[in-house]
């Protein structure tokens, strides 16, 4: 309820002195005595065609397509694209069962992100959004032309019923994004608002604009929580033209897509057909690239990129080795400590493990010196920590001394560092002392509990076979402390499935995050997602001190204080020890046969491949090159 003033001023009561404190007494009486909600004040509200986090939109009304197209881009062709694993499920909304890769391009948000802006969205199947001063609701018109793929208009109907089954029925993500969004309402025939609950949070009516919208005519005599390998209806530019299941998926570009010529599609979602095919091996993957199979291929394994591709391909120009440089916060990859166990409970035994990792060995035998070691939840942002806190993360830190690791406020954080020649024997005798501290000895070469005598061991899941080489030097380390550390490598969706369930001792895992962090926090490290299978809390954290500056983050109220919050947020986790940093590196490493075309300018913030075209003069030519090379 608003304060009493702020209802007498919107009433046009207030007065002064004793007649005003005896208006403002009646009027509480009388909205006490009838149950009555106060009005809200006054405050401006704006409609528009575009909101930003903080500031205002790059591209005015007016604007005809976003700078990093080609808005000529011609239609046609098809890619095929390598995926990892397999799929049973062309569900995408739940927890259940592994979803077929590119199936998103079936559905549509009401809102759509630029990708060069930090965080600012623009009507999709929205044509206009309303939002008050304080953002404490909002509300969306639907464009009158919206379809779905089988003629349908997309309805506020539509809307409500998305919203109110993601929630219920969906993955576990959306009850955690969509907390604090309290109810969704028809309020013209092609409007729909939403109204928030709790605190400020200023990006709800933005990551509300994400809500994807499905058909209800066609899932209300469907069971929403089940997988399925019917192709749903979507509104989005593609549609399914055929599937192998398990092995291969082919989308086609619609050719009655409703909103082909909206400004935020123009010069996108060029390919004709895509289609992805599915390998149960990275390294099976890569070598189908490079016979052809495949025309574009994100490699993540520093070696090969360096030594790889000194193929006839690439040096005759008929594949392109290409590095583009990003400028995405880089968030946080590492072996991640799964703190359900008893034996990471103990944060002195999570800091000692982490002694045993030899990054700058990794880095410059296994990485060719290609990465940097992370030391932020944020990295490659203005959000990662440095040094000691600054005097405004101090102001929100002190009342939490007791409650968070001392460190927090004497030391910069940095992961345990080696010369990189393999000897490490100073850190493992920090780790010795971490681990005595805890109430492990070393009895007959193995780390035992002085209480319990139990002997420490432990396994570290993989789903890739190409980590073990990373992972195996790893474990090499932790048996000269005396654990016995297992490499697991397991299918992709045996790996799913245990992660998910949150089977597992030690996993590698990351983090993306954006330069507006927000209500994905939750989903991350708070308390409730925490035993929530499926959440991205994978540590197990439930602290009150982590919800409250996830809390912090979400009700920010500017920039200034975005950065703050989450920087205290970062060291509080950084000095929790809850994982063991790996590495982050900022451009994309990009190979794919010489077919494509590209735009001249880049997003900041993707790689952007649907903006991409093919060209069909090189297309015409690709097999000859490609004979020639044989």
């Amino acid at each position: 309820m608003e304060s009493r003033e702020r209802l007498c001023r919107a009433s046009g009561l207030a007065r002064k002195g004793k007649s005003m404190k005896k208006t403002l007494f009646i009027l509480g009486v009388i909205v006490f005595a009838l149950g009555l909600s106060a009005p809200a004040y006054s405050q401006k509200v704006f409609k528009e065609h575009a909101i930003a986090m903080k500031g205002e939109p790059k591209y005015g009304l007016d604007f005809k397509h976003f700078d990093y197209v080609n808005p000529d881009a011609p239609k046609g062709g098809t890619v095929v694209i390598g995926a990892m694993g397999s799929f049973d499920s062309l569900n995408p909304f739940i927890l259940k069962g592994q979803t077929a890769a590119g199936v998103g391009a079936l559905f549509e948000t009401l809102l759509t992100s630029s990708l060069d802006e930090p965080f600012t969205e623009y009507g999709l199947l929205a044509e206009t959004i309303e939002w008050p001063e304080d953002r404490s609701w909002v509300a969306f018109t639907l464009r009158p032309q919206a379809r779905w793929h089988d003629g349908r208009p997309v309805t506020v109907e539509d809307v409500i019923w998305s919203f109110e089954t993601l929630k219920a029925k969906g993955h576990p993500f959306y009850q955690q994004y969509y907390k604090d969004v309290a109810n969704a309402e028809k309020v013209g025939d092609r409007k729909v608002k939403f109204t928030f609950s709790g605190g400020p949070n200023p990006e709800l009516p933005l990551i509300t604009g994400q809500l994807q919208v499905l058909p209800k005519h066609y899932w209300q005599d469907r069971d929403f929580e089940a997988t399925t390998l019917d192709p749903p209806v979507g509104s989005g530019p593609y549609r399914i033209k055929g599937l192998n299941p398990g092995k291969s998926i082919t989308y086609e570009l619609d050719p009655n897509y409703w909103g082909r010529n909206l400004k935020v599609n123009v010069g996108q979602d060029n390919f004709a057909v895509i289609r992805y095919d599915y390998y149960r091996d990275i390294a099976i993957l890569r070598e189908a690239f490079k016979a052809g199979a495949i025309d574009f291929f994100s490699e993540n394994m520093a070696k090969e990129w360096a030594t790889g591709y000194n193929i006839p391909a690439v040096q005759q120009g008929v594949m392109i080795k290409r590095e583009i440089p990003h400028e995405n916060p880089q968030g946080m990859q590492a072996f991640v400590f799964n703190t359900r166990k008893d034996i990471f409970k103990d944060r002195r035994v999570r800091e000692g493990i982490g002694y045993a990792f030899d990054f700058e060995w990794s880095n410059k035998n296994l990485f060719y010196s290609a990465y940097k070691r992370s030391t932020s939840f944020f990295s490659n942002s203005e959000l990662a920590t440095s040094g000691l806190p600054s005097q405004e993360e101090l102001k929100i830190l002190s009342k939490y001394r007791g409650r968070i690791p001392k460190e927090v406020f004497t030391k910069e954080y940095s992961p345990p560092k080696t010369d990189g020649s393999g000897e490490i024997r100073a850190n493992l005798r920090a780790a010795l002392s971490l681990l005595s501290e805890a109430g492990w000895k070393v009895v007959d070469g193995k780390l035992t509990h002085t209480g319990t005598g139990k002997k420490m061991s432990f396994e570290i899941l993989l789903d890739s076979s190409d980590f073990e080489r990373i992972a195996l030097p790893f474990t090499k380390n932790l048996e000269r402390l005396g654990i016995e550390a297992k490499v697991n490598t397991v299918d992709t969706a045996q790996y799913q499935n245990r992660v998910d369930n949150f089977d597992f001792d030690i996993v590698t895992k990351s983090w993306q995050q954006s330069l507006s962090p927000g209500n994905e926090q939750r989903d991350f490290w708070g308390s409730h997602a925490a035993d929530t299978p499926g959440s991205m809390n994978l540590v197990g954290i439930k602290d009150p001190v982590v919800d409250e500056l996830i809390d912090l983050i979400i009700t920010a109220p500017d920039r200034d204080s975005l950065v703050h919050r989450t920087r205290s947020l970062d060291r509080v986790l950084l000095w929790g020890h809850y994982v063991i940093p790996q590495w982050h590196i900022s451009i994309y490493r990009v190979a794919y046969w010489d077919k494509f075309a590209s735009p001249k300018i880049r997003p900041n913030y993707a790689l952007g491949l649907n903006t991409w075209w093919i060209d069909t003069a090189k297309e015409t030519t690709l097999e000859g090159r490609k004979r020639a090379l044989r």
